[in-house]
C-alpha cells in the first residue's frame, strides 16, 4: 500500500500533495513550483532539484498532513490510504495496517452506514458516484462523525486523479470540528439574551413562526403568555439600573429552572418583559407552569420598596390562547395577550388575566 502509486510515481505523489495543500490554503500547483524557486530555506541547485522531483519526498508530506486521504478507483475500491487515514482508523477502532485498507470498498461502506439510517452516508454515496460518472466535476460535504466521547465535524472533498492506469478519485477529509464549535457558539449567542440567559427576541419569534405553524397543520391549541414585571421603571429610578439588571437576570434564572417541554419557550420580549409559549397546550392546561412561575417570583422577596402593589418585586401576565386557522396569524395571539398583561395591569398587577 506504501508503494502505490500508478504510472509516474513522482507525479502521482505530486498531484495528491497539491490537492490536500489546495484545499488546505488554495496553494495551487503553479504556486508550489513558484515557493521552490523562491523559497530561501528550500535547498539549492542539484538537491532542490533532486528532492523536488521524489515520489518518497511527496508520500512524506502526504503521511505528515492531519487530513485524512483516501485514493479509490471507479469501483469505490480503496488503493492508498495516507498515515493520518490509519491513525485515524486505530484511534477509532478501525483496522490498523495500512495495507488492510485495500480490501474495503469505500462506497460500500457508505452505502452501509446508509442502511443504518446516517443520512450522511447517503449523500457521499450519491455525491462520490457523481464524480465517478462524470455528471460532477467535484464533490464537497460537511459531515457529522461523533464518537461517544466527542462530537466531530469533517469536510469531505472528492476530486478526480488523471492519471496512467486510471481513473482514480482522490478523497480528503479535513477535521472542522473547531470551526463548527464556534459557529455554532455564535449562533446560540445571536439568539441569547446576555443579560437573563434566556432565549432572545430573535429567537422567540423563529420558534414562535414554527410553532404556530405546527400547531395549524395538526389542528392543535396554542397558548402565549407576556409577563411585566410591576413597577420596574419605579424600581429602576429608586434603586439604580444595575439593581434592575440583577432583577431582570434574577427573572430570567427562575424562568430557566422551570421544566419545559420541547413545544414550550421562556424568553426575553424586551425591557422588563418576558413571552412564554406553550404549544399544544390550551391556556387552562399553561395556567398550571404560570402560577409556579409567580410562586417562585414572589418567593424570591426582591425588595420592592417603592411599589404600590406590593414591598417586594412581583408581575402580572397576560394570556391567551387560539387554535391556529392561519399559517401567520400568530401576531393576532401576540396581541391578545398583550390585552389580557394590561387588563391584569388595571385590576391591580400581581395577578393573571386569561379571558
Amino acid at each position: 500500500m506504501d508503494h502505490w502509486f500508478p504510472g509516474n510515481m513522482t507525479s502521482t505523489a505530486f498531484t495528491l500533495v497539491c490537492l490536500v495543500l489546495e484545499r488546505r490554503c488554495n496553494f495551487t500547483v503553479s504556486t508550489w513550483h513558484t515557493y521552490c524557486k523562491i523559497n530561501p530555506r528550500m535547498p539549492d541547485g542539484a538537491q532542490q532539484n533532486s528532492m523536488i522531483r521524489s515520489a518518497d519526498f511527496y508520500r512524506s508530506i502526504l503521511d505528515s498532513v492531519t487530513e485524512q486521504v483516501v485514493v479509490i478507483d471507479e469501483t469505490g475500491a480503496i488503493k492508498w490510504v495516507n498515515q493520518s487515514w490509519v491513525d485515524f482508523g486505530q484511534q477509532n477502532g478501525c483496522r490498523t495496517p495500512s495495507d488492510a485498507w485495500v480490501s474495503v470498498n469505500y462506497l460500500r461502506v457508505c452505502d452501509a452506514a446508509t442502511g443504518k439510517g446516517r443520512a450522511s452516508g447517503q449523500a457521499i454515496s450519491a455525491g462520490i458516484r457523481k464524480v465517478i460518472e462524470q455528471t460532477a466535476p467535484h464533490f464537497e460535504v460537511e459531515y457529522p462523525c461523533h464518537s461517544p466521547s466527542e462530537r466531530r465535524w469533517f469536510m469531505m472533498s472528492v476530486t478526480p486523479l488523471v492519471l496512467d492506469g486510471g481513473p482514480f478519485f482522490a478523497i480528503i477529509h479535513k477535521n472542522i470540528t473547531a470551526r463548527r464549535e464556534a459557529e455554532e457558539k455564535l449562533r446560540k449567542l445571536s439568539l441569547s439574551d446576555a443579560l437573563t440567559d434566556l432565549p432572545n427576541r430573535r429567537h422567540f419569534d423563529n420558534f414562535l413562526d414554527a410553532e404556530w405553524k405546527r400547531c395549524f397543520r395538526l389542528g392543535l391549541p396554542i397558548s402565549i403568555a407576556l409577563l411585566d414585571i410591576d413597577h420596574f421603571k419605579l424600581l429602576n429610578d429608586h434603586y439604580g439600573h444595575q439593581y434592575g439588571d440583577e432583577c431582570l437576570a434574577t427573572i430570567g434564572k427562575t424562568l430557566n429552572k422551570i421544566k419545559k417541554r420541547p413545544s414550550d419557550i421562556f424568553a426575553r420580549f424586551g425591557g422588563e418583559e418576558f413571552a412564554l409559549v406553550f404549544g399544544n397546550a390550551t391556556a387552562e392546561q399553561a395556567t398550571a407552569p404560570i402560577e409556579r412561575i409567580m410562586d417562585e417570583i414572589r418567593r424570591l422577596e426582591i425588595p420592592n420598596a417603592v411599589s404600590q402593589t406590593a414591598p417586594h418585586l412581583t408581575v402580572s401576565i397576560g394570556l391567551a390562547e387560539a387554535v391556529p386557522d392561519d399559517p401567520d396569524g400568530h401576531a393576532k395571539l401576540v396581541a391578545a395577550a398583550d390585552e389580557r398583561l394590561y387588563a391584569a395591569k388595571r385590576a391591580g398587577r400581581n395577578r393573571v388575566v386569561s379571558s
